[in-house]
């Protein structure tokens, strides 16, 4: 079985590679721009779609027009992806997946996509087509022979702060899975702390993250008085990309570091279904929910279950873990955002309430895994998916104690 893995690195290119790697981005801009224009147009016009054969045939019309014959001056490749990955977004679209794509501007982060006839890496050189002298760039993967690499794609790209980075896609095989640990571990995520887990173990976000937001925020302020088209608002936006860059380089080691350790020490792991998108509608809480990258925890956690082996096992949304008690089951009808704590009115057991959660979702999760979701404590449990039905399990309303 072979698995699809990308290594990203650090690219220097000459001022010359620049001028022409510069010009491609320019040249797959333009191209995807008008052809999703011309795309929309026909299908609100005609109410007819366009094929990528018919796309691919227009744009070899388009390059024969002495207004756009520059089109030839570079590789014909990254045109090509360009059509290829705008076909691919629009059928996400239609079929419900995305949203509409949209048009490219030149301040964002640029990108050409090469294929193996538009490259050649041998014994660690990487040489592009339509450049003539070899991109250089930096190898930061000490566990892999940079020799041996043969890959499927490679990816240029600019960031908006001037970074240039280059990006193999090769087809490894897949590699062995973890040795069992005999461990399963739920985890609950929160804004005061990232994560609780069953164990009792609190992660919390690094406070460089906080900080690096709130010189974000403070260079985004500079940006906005800055005049348009001036030579201060060009350097205030390099600045807040670069801000960008570093908080976004922040949250992203942090996630990587934690979901590794997770992966590592249990063998399944529970984690509820958040509705993020819904979430970060709340005007009060939306940018700390963003800023906790909940969704891209998830993600990673799927990737590295899949490919350690491991179990990772999504509980409903709708379950009550925070209201139900870990110790006996006892479901409260209510149960106040503020109360951090509270004693359950059944057992008298004293709670915290992230610490319940997360000892609820293992229990629910377990209940998952083995196909059971009879008891009291998961019977509402289930993957991904529309709402369950209520438990058939009564339970006598009694008021809970509670304390902030």
């Amino acid at each position: 079985m072979l698995v699809r893995t990308a290594y990203r690195c650090r690219a220097y290119p000459t001022p010359e590679q620049t001028r022409i790697l510069n010009r491609t981005f320019g040249c797959v801009r333009l191209v995807w721009n008008k052809t999703l224009d011309e795309r929309s147009r026909r299908y609100h016009s005609e109410g007819v779609r366009t094929s990528y054969r018919q796309a691919d045939a227009a744009l070899t019309e388009l390059k024969r027009t002495e207004e756009f014959a520059f089109l030839s001056e570079v590789s014909c490749v990254p045109l090509q992806q360009a059509l290829r990955h705008q076909q691919t977004a629009l059928q996400n679209f239609f079929t419900g997946r995305a949203r509409y794509p949209r048009f490219k501007p030149r301040t964002n982060r640029q990108t050409a996509h090469f294929t193996r006839s538009a490259f050649r890496l041998r014994a660690g050189v990487l040489t592009l087509a339509k450049i003539a002298t070899p991109l250089r760039f930096v190898w930061s993967f000490d566990d892999t022979d940079m020799t041996s690499l043969a890959p499927t794609m490679v990816v240029i790209c600019r960031e908006p702060d001037d970074r240039w980075y280059v990006t193999f896609a090769v087809d490894t095989k897949a590699i062995a899975p973890l040795v069992p640990t005999g461990q399963a571990i739920g985890v609950d995520l929160g804004l005061a702390e990232f994560a609780v887990t069953s164990r009792g173990e609190r992660i919390v976000a690094p406070e460089r993250l906080e900080r690096r937001a709130r010189n974000l925020a403070r260079y985004q302020r500079q940006l906005a008085r800055c005049q348009r088209g001036s030579m201060n608002r060009r350097r205030a936006r390099a600045k807040v990309a670069r801000a960008h860059r570093k908080v976004r380089d922040a949250r992203q080691d942090f996630l990587h570091r934690t979901t590794t350790t997770l992966v590592r020490s249990a063998d399944m792991i529970a984690v509820e279904d958040l509705n993020v998108s819904g979430m970060v509608r709340n005007r009060r809480l939306s940018r700390a929910i963003s800023n906790a990258g909940w969704s891209e925890f998830r993600r990673q956690l799927e990737y590295k279950c899949e490919r350690a082996g491991r179990t990772l096992v999504v509980i409903d949304r709708w379950y009550p873990s925070s209201k139900t008690c870990s110790a006996c089951g006892h479901r409260l009808t209510e149960l106040a955002l503020s109360a951090r704590h509270w004693t359950c009115p059944s057992c008298r057991a004293r709670h915290d309430r992230d610490l319940n959660a997360a000892k609820n979702i293992l229990a629910a999760g377990r209940a998952v895994a083995r196909g059971d979701s009879g008891d009291a404590c998961g019977a509402d449990v289930g993957r991904q998916g529309p709402p369950l039905p209520r438990s058939a399990v009564k339970q006598e309303v009694r008021a809970a104690r509670y304390s902030p």
